[in-house]
């Protein structure tokens, strides 16, 4: 968070600086099977994120050293491009952010993934933010669950995540990068939509106790909307053999 001396005016006749209402999400486009040599694939457009997901596996281990013959261990890589941001998360090569963000996201997936159904193999994510506008690590979370889901990987839920920040008195769903940069507190989260389990919570700023509450019911009502978007996503693709089917006469 930066130096609130300088902030702008982050909520303005009851609307945020970007027009939204506090609990509404910027618009999210996501595109499944983007990548042809890749097992699993997602192009997530969230605002003015842009992040692609690329998952390869299950394959068999690299390093004998690390396998598991009980179980597949995952791998996960986030970074950001060179060119995604004029901030100093940007930089090229990996960094103490990027390594905490692959480290919580592997850990994410390593609960929703049936990994004793793939024992001696590893399951590879990579998530690229290609462009950034706040609220990356959720929306990596959320590209990277369509890829698996299109690699066909036995998940037990297709997991999303959200931030929800507090700005003064008011929670404000889905930071963008100004709002991040000024809030009080950004939370994201992550969570399994079958039973509302939460995989992720992280926090940075202060909240209060009932907030807390109010911030994971607000991520959990969002989550309908995102899971519906992650599902579509996936059922495109079948539409898409199904009219390719249609023409060939296969």
């Amino acid at each position: 968070m930066s130096n609130k001396a300088n902030a702008p005016k982050l909520i303005i006749n009851g609307k945020r600086i970007d027009g939204r209402d506090f609990n509404q999400l910027r618009p999210i486009k996501i595109t499944a099977g983007i990548l042809k040599n890749a097992d699993g694939s997602a192009l997530l457009k969230w605002g003015n994120n842009i992040v692609l997901a690329a998952v390869f596996g299950p394959q068999k281990a690299i390093s004998k050293h690390f396998a598991d013959p009980t179980k597949a261990i995952i791998k996960c890589r986030y970074s950001m491009a060179p060119f995604s941001s004029k901030g100093e998360h940007s930089r090229s090569g990996p960094n103490r952010r990027a390594i905490e963000i692959s480290k919580v996201t592997k850990e994410v997936f390593e609960n929703i993934i049936f990994v004793n159904d793939f024992p001696g193999s590893e399951i590879n994510i990579f998530i690229e933010i290609l462009q950034s506008d706040g609220g990356t690590r959720a929306a990596g979370i959320t590209a990277a669950a369509v890829a698996l889901a299109n690699a066909g990987i036995h998940m037990k839920d297709i997991v999303y995540a959200v931030s929800v920040g507090k700005v003064g008195d008011e929670l404000l769903l889905d930071l963008n990068m100004i709002e991040d940069n000024y809030s009080d507190c950004d939370m994201p989260m992550a969570i399994s939509p079958r039973n509302g389990e939460l995989l992720l919570l992280q926090m940075d700023g202060d909240i209060k106790q009932d907030e807390i509450k109010r911030a994971i019911s607000m991520a959990q009502e969002a989550g309908k909307t995102i899971s519906k978007i992650q599902q579509d996503s996936l059922l495109e693709i079948y539409k898409n053999v199904d009219k390719q089917i249609g023409v060939n006469g296969v």
